[in-house]
Parts: C-alpha cells; structure tokens; sequence
C-alpha cells in the first residue's frame, strides 16, 4: 500500500483529550493521515475547566519542529493552542525555514465563553509572524472580532473581517458560524470571492474539539490534492458528522467531546 500522507499538528495536549492535539490526531487517524506533533503546553483539563497550564520553551518547541521536518517532511501542517509571543514567534521562524505546501492557523485565542485567554500581544504576534505564512485561518466570530478589534454580530460584519483578515496575509480566510437569520453560515473568502457556506446546526452540548477536528480536517483533504474550497466544504461534512456521533452522549459533567468517524 503507499505511505499515507504526513500531517503535523503544532498545538497543546488536553489532558481530557477532547480537543488540542489529540482531538488532531484522531481526526487524522479516521481520514487515513500519518500524524505527527510539536507539543507547545500541557493542560490539565477536563470537560469543565483548564485548571493549569505548562508551557514548553520556545527552543525546545523549535528543537521538536527541527526534529520533524528534517527527517519526515509533512504534506500540510496546523497550529492550535499557542498562548505566548515568543511561542508564535519560534515556530514562524522554524517554518520559514522548511517547505510545508499547505499551513493552517486556527489562531485559539478565546475560552469556550468567547472570553480573551490572552493579550493583545499575542493577537499582534498572529498578524506579524504567522499570518503571512498562512494558506488559510479559521477564527470562529469572537476570535476574529479581537484579531480586527471589531464587532461581529452579523453576516455583514462577517463579510467584512474576511476581507480583513485576508488583508493581514493568508491567502483564504474560513469564518465559522456566523449567525443569519436563524440558521449559520460559514464564511469563506478565497481572496477575491466570499462564499456563504451553510453549516449543520446540531442542538448538543458535545462539542469540544469541533474546531481542532475542522482545521485538521482541512489539513488531510488538502494534503489529498483537493482545491482549497473543496476541502473546506468537506471538512465541514466531516466536522459535522462527528458532533453528530455524539451528540447525544452523557460522557462528561461539562462539554462533551465529538467523535470522528470512518
């Protein structure tokens, strides 16, 4: 059989393992990918709360990201949870210095409240070192409303930010789940066009993870060959399918988790 393609996620591991990188890699594991991780925090968390967080040193984040695309290479990358300036700052000058042909920003900078987790000195670290280098950036509303230092109530407001946002460097911005007259869009801008793309709307608490599976998602189809677009619009299917999974499940006190599936 021929090796399956080499996808590294750049993110934190949730002790809960709903989200972070293990939500990653088992969303890799489903889609046929090998996957690979650069580990920038621990958390101790679980479905209710992040009750601590260890940083990992910035040379040693890069002394990881060195490690792996020296030897294996990787088809397309993500990065998750990065939280510190000098964090962003070591792996844009790391990927400056390799060839990875699709990178993915899910630039988390807000709790599951829509609450900043972060200064704004990390939102500006995104906009200098990590956006240019961006093939897309997936914020959700709350996320890019800090990025722009704007409102977004609507789907005007979002049509707006894309546009942005798609200023500030990636070559595509994929907004998720603006509200419009009672169903959610997508938002994707692919530079020159915005495309509404509609997203289930699945009544579930179960939900953590949802946007770590969406990025890595993206990731496996564009490392397939799909076009941009393509692979957005099929990341949505696949993202929507694992809330549905378990979206009845009582698995934990607080948000539960999404489970992907073949």
């Amino acid at each position: 059989m021929p090796p399956p393609p080499k996808l590294l996620t750049i993110a934190g591991s949730d002790s809960g393992g709903a989200a972070g990188l293990q939500a990653d890699l088992r969303a890799w594991a489903v889609l046929g990918a090998y996957g690979m991780s650069v580990v920038t925090a621990v958390t101790a968390q679980n479905s209710l709360t992040v009750s601590a967080v260890q940083f990992m040193p910035p040379d040693f984040i890069a002394a990881q990201l060195d490690a792996v695309l020296n030897d294996y290479g990787a088809a397309a990358a993500k990065t998750g949870f990065l939280g510190r300036v000098e964090t962003i700052e070591a792996i844009a000058d790391s990927l400056r210095r390799f060839t990875v042909p699709h990178l993915v920003i899910d630039p988390v900078l807000v709790n599951h409240k829509g609450q900043a987790m972060f200064d704004t000195a990390v939102t500006a670290a995104y906009r200098a070192h990590l956006f240019p280098l961006a093939d897309l950036l997936t914020p959700n509303p709350a996320e890019a409303a800090l990025l722009l230092n704007m409102d977004i109530r609507c789907l005007a407001d979002g049509e707006t930010a894309v546009r942005r946002l798609h200023a500030l460097g990636p070559k595509a911005i994929l907004l998720k789940r603006i509200p419009a007259g009672g169903r959610l869009l997508d938002l994707f801008f692919d530079g020159t066009t915005c495309h509404r793309l509609p997203t289930a709307k699945i009544q579930t608490a179960n939900t953590h993870g949802s946007g770590d599976v969406f990025s890595a998602a993206v990731c496996a189809f564009l490392a397939r060959g799909d076009g941009l677009e393509t692979a957005v619009r099929q990341a949505q299917s696949f993202t929507a399918a694992a809330i549905q999974n378990s979206a009845n499940w009582q698995f934990s006190q607080g948000h539960g988790p999404v489970w992907p599936d073949a």
